[in-house]
């Protein structure tokens, strides 16, 4: 099976957990980060696995962008949803249900959230304000839930 896994990152995490969750993957797959490059087509792909981090309770631009973009030829792929950010799972969860068109997420194989982190070196200042006054930290926070990743691996390597 070919995997196309597409997605986006504003601080690196979402790269890092694409990276894992490539390596627990059957078949070929090819990675593309939409900040970089445009997806040419999807007609090689029997898997296309979509995800980026959700900020301010949405997920990053150019994900929304691509899903909507693509939605009538993703229709006919077996589908990955993935989302990541430092709210708790509920939340995660409802993120991961507006972010992605119904059509998508009812036809999704794997639906997942793989966790977050804050480097305060990455962020400008009104980030790093945020953080502090709202997650009450001033401290690197890492939260790599690499068992969703298994789980949501696992799952798309199910042979249909």
């Amino acid at each position: 099976m070919n995997t196309l896994i597409v997605y986006a990152t504003k601080h690196d995490f979402t790269r890092k957990c694409v990276i894992k969750l490539s390596k627990k993957l059957d078949g070929d797959f090819d990675i593309l980060n939409l900040k970089e490059n445009n997806v040419s087509t999807l007609e090689k792909y029997d898997n296309v696995i979509i995800g980026g981090p959700i900020y301010a309770g949405q997920i990053i631009k150019e994900v929304k962008e691509f899903c909507e973009k693509n939605l009538k030829e993703l229709s006919d792929k077996r589908i990955g949803l993935f989302v990541c950010g430092m709210s708790d799972k509920d939340k995660m969860n409802l993120f991961l249900e507006q972010s992605f068109p119904e059509k998508l997420r009812n036809n999704a194989l794997a639906k997942g959230e793989f966790g977050g982190s804050f480097v305060f070196k990455t962020m400008n200042f009104f980030e790093r304000f945020i953080v502090r006054h709202i997650c009450k930290t001033n401290e690197d926070v890492l939260n790599l839930k690499e068992d969703n990743i298994d789980e949501f691996a696992a799952k798309m390597n199910t042979k249909a």
